[in-house]
């Protein structure tokens, strides 16, 4: 009986290997053939991309007229920030694209 036992638990404990070894292969095949169509692009590409962006991100100037505020009367009687949000991507989403742009030699589509 014991070693009927000890034989099922063995086959389960395998049987729970595959299916995680089987789960970690098709995470990693859906991760391809979601890749499939994209564009390839090298690591020096993506480096010069990144280093774009940290540069506009770091020299570009946030000014007050760019956020909408809201204020709320805490329950010290302090006034108290409670929600912030940016109004103005467009001018910081241009100045991204054009630091990455000068970049690289853009090709037209065909």
């Amino acid at each position: 009986m014991s070693e009927n036992k000890e034989l099922l638990e063995a086959t389960v404990k395998g049987l729970q290997e595959k299916i995680q070894q089987l789960n970690v292969d098709l995470k990693s095949k859906q991760q391809e053939l979601e890749d499939v169509n994209k564009p390839e692009i090298t690591a020096v590409q993506m480096d010069a991309i990144n280093d774009a962006v940290n540069t506009v991100l770091e020299r570009f100037e946030f000014d007050c007229g760019m956020f909408e505020y809201e204020f709320n009367l805490g329950y010290d009687n302090k006034l108290e920030l409670s929600d912030l949000t940016f109004t103005d991507a467009y001018d910081l989403e241009e100045s991204i694209m054009r630091n990455i742009t000068n970049q690289f030699k853009v090709l037209k589509d065909d």
